[in-house]
């Protein structure tokens, strides 16, 4: 074990033995490091996993992240496509940002595109959960108009669209991209909401006797669910992690969105709706990578609240990895081929 790990792996047995929790003495093993947002340590032996965040991809509190990471949890469970929620350990001084205790998932990376159908199936568990009164959604997100939140976050994320020094031809479809969306955003009509993900990306999801389970769950919130299917099946997704690294045809696309529209019911109200939010969640992807180019490159912040991009708190494999999808991703040939898709998918869409 390097230093940073040993010294996580340490703290997260003092914050265990502080809890007096049933693994406290159980061995730890943590994983490689796979993503910006937790480290994970298995407790070997208990069918558990530590979630160990890194920060907030929200931005929030450290209290307040760990609350709302539960409730994706909790919030998913009764599509029985997501691990359960076995503990939380609430920030300290051994863990700063605290850590939740979830069911660890014995499986494989997704394989594309053979796994596709399994992972729109899970999503389609996911958004078949009935709609919660909206007194009882709380804590996740549920704004009062969710295309107008989400089309406030690219906005932000392309704040750094200048430092971010993209191509000239990148930038201009980008920016061609969000003045569609903002077409989109004047016109009165919305789809409808339901829980959904939000970091659908086929990376997140293991696959176990056929079926795939969602396994990072810390951006839900109650939205429109063919940002999810987006999410699933973008470029921008599926060559994102190395593990499960595949490049869609149209037609699986194509095909993914059939056969999501034919689980969820009511085929005629959302049909209209997927090329457009896809649109918009590749603009969400895109925007993203823009500001993680220009916020990697800062200092690690102090303490346990907030978001925090910078580099020096992941692996550098990991960052080496990333900075060249968002490189990728940012590229003219990267940008033209996911526009391209979507002119082709609103051709075929009539």
């Amino acid at each position: 074990m390097d230093a940073l790990t040993d010294s996580l792996t340490e703290a997260l047995r003092a914050a265990l033995r502080a809890r007096r929790s049933p693994w406290a003495d159980a061995p730890i093993e943590p994983l490689p490091d796979a993503g910006l947002a937790h480290a994970h340590l298995r407790l070997r032996g208990t069918g558990v996993l530590a979630r160990v965040p890194k920060q907030s991809q929200l931005d929030l509190p450290a209290a307040t992240n760990l609350a709302y990471q539960a409730a994706c949890f909790e919030r998913a469970a009764p599509s029985g496509q997501v691990p359960r929620l076995h503990g939380v350990l609430p920030p300290d001084d051994h863990l700063p940002r605290g850590a939740l205790l979830v069911e660890e998932i014995v499986g494989r990376p997704a394989r594309l595109p053979q796994d596709l159908p399994a992972i729109v199936d899970a999503l389609a568990a996911i958004h078949a959960l009935p709609l919660p009164l909206p007194a009882q959604r709380a804590p996740l997100l549920d704004a009062p108009d969710p295309l107008a939140l989400l089309h406030a976050e690219i906005e932000a994320q392309a704040l750094h669209l200048d430092a971010a020094a993209l191509d000239a031809a990148s930038r201009r479809a980008i920016d061609a991209q969000r003045r569609g969306f903002e077409a989109l955003l004047a016109a009165p009509a919305r789809p409808g909401r339901r829980l959904i993900a939000f970091d659908a990306h086929p990376g997140n999801f293991l696959l176990r006797d056929g079926r795939a389970v969602l396994v990072d769950l810390e951006k839900a919130r109650y939205s429109h669910p063919p940002l999810d299917l987006a999410h699933a099946t973008l470029y921008t997704s599926t060559t994102w992690d190395r593990a499960s690294a595949a490049v869609l045809g149209v037609d699986d696309v194509a095909a993914a969105g059939e056969r999501w529209l034919a689980r969820v019911g009511d085929a005629l109200a959302w049909r209209a709706w997927l090329v457009p939010l896809r649109a918009a969640m590749w603009l969400w992807s895109v925007t993203w990578c823009a500001k993680w180019r220009v916020l990697s490159s800062r200092a690690a912040r102090a303490g346990g609240d907030g978001e925090d991009w910078s580099a020096a708190r992941s692996d550098a494999a990991l960052v080496a990895h990333v900075r060249e999808r968002v490189d990728d991703y940012l590229s003219p040939e990267g940008v033209a081929r996911v526009v391209d898709e979507l002119g082709e998918l609103a051709r075929r869409a009539g």
